[in-house]
């Protein structure tokens, strides 16, 4: 009696791999997260693509690096002793003669470099000097939206770690503990978020100096409550689990099972909510700048351009250029999060 060949079972595929290909087979968003990552990688090389300083100088036979180091006018032969202005009419030709030579980023603009040769008064047009022209005190707008990018994304990256530590951490300690910590702890959120947010930002924007690292501070701690809920409802629901009662059976500690068995099963909410808290982390530097109670000033930021966009109306490329940026950064995130959550979701997974 002959026997049919035994078939032989494919290999079986982690979850988290799984989801990894159900989010790359969304084509929209797997692409946001390429032209995402693409941008921020840009951006951390700001000083690169747009500075007022040559990358590399060589003069009289030297080479000089202005990114680096600080030169003053006499080193390029100048009468002054102060830092050269590599956009000075006579510094550029001293450094085009006599075989000299110098390498600027490709848009020769610093986000504070005023343009002090436009030809039209500031706010201006987008010209061939300045490509997505000027605000109301000169400063080049690309510049200002390359330097005012990478500060967002930065700041929303920095508030979502915090924000996501601080919930991970009060949710799964009011879920695994239950009874008397968890009802205190509900109590306690209730009562601090009920507390009056943009008040308390005005009134430390009013004793202290502004800065990126308070405002991150402020923020953090109400930034945290939204995604507690989340987690402790998980750990709610896993602490039940007959996974959790062998690993007590076991012997095993409590943090060992928080750590090692509850929150792995824990973690959909978690990266799910991730790129939209990105957003609204974005979302509320870009408002309190607007506001004037975000970073201090002079400091590129999208929020002081919308603000410098709706004080001069009919310098349109402000408030144009600004708004294109900030939607496009949104609409990428808000891809990414809706790509997440269907790679996450055990509903839509394979069969």
């Amino acid at each position: 009696m002959q026997t049919s060949p035994s078939v032989a079972s494919p290999p079986s595929v982690s979850p988290s791999k799984r989801a990894w290909q159900r989010f790359r087979r969304n084509r929209l968003g797997f692409a946001s997260l390429l032209i995402f990552l693409l941008l921020v990688l840009l951006s951390l090389f700001a000083e690169v693509l747009s500075n007022d300083k040559p990358l590399v100088v060589k003069y009289q036979g030297q080479l000089y690096f202005p990114l680096v180091k600080d030169y003053s006018e006499k080193t390029f032969s100048g009468d002054f002793d102060t830092p050269a202005d590599y956009l000075d009419p006579f510094i550029r030709s001293k450094l085009t003669q006599g075989g000299n030579w110098a390498v600027y980023p490709p848009n020769p603009y610093g986000p504070r470099t005023i343009n002090y040769f436009a030809r039209e008064p500031n706010p201006s047009a987008p010209s061939r000097d300045n490509l997505f022209g000027t605000d109301d005190r000169g400063r080049d707008l690309l510049a200002q939206l390359i330097y005012g990018f990478r500060l967002s994304v930065l700041f929303g990256l920095a508030l979502t770690f915090i924000g996501v530590l601080m919930g991970v951490v009060a949710g799964a300690i009011q879920g695994y503990a239950g009874g008397k910590t968890d009802l205190v702890g509900q109590r306690f959120i209730e009562i601090w978020g009920s507390m009056p947010e943009l008040y308390l930002l005005i009134i430390f924007s009013a004793v202290f100096a502004p800065s990126v690292g308070l405002l991150l501070v402020l923020l953090s701690l109400f930034g945290w409550m939204g995604l507690s809920d989340y987690v402790r409802a998980e750990f709610l629901r896993n602490r039940q689990m007959d996974y959790v009662r062998a690993a007590r059976a076991l012997g095993l500690g409590n943090l060992q099972i928080m750590w090692r068995h509850i929150l792995p099963n824990s973690l959909t909410p978690v990266v799910t909510f991730l790129p939209f808290r990105m957003s609204a982390a974005i979302l509320a530097l870009t408002s309190l700048d607007f506001l004037g109670l975000g970073v201090p000033p002079g400091t590129p930021s999208l929020g002081e351009l919308l603000s410098q966009g709706k004080a001069n109306i009919d310098a349109w490329w402000i408030s144009l250029s600004t708004f294109a940026v900030l939607v496009v950064t949104l609409l990428l995130l808000t891809f990414m999060g809706d790509a997440l959550r269907d790679a996450l979701d055990p509903r839509k997974a394979d069969r």
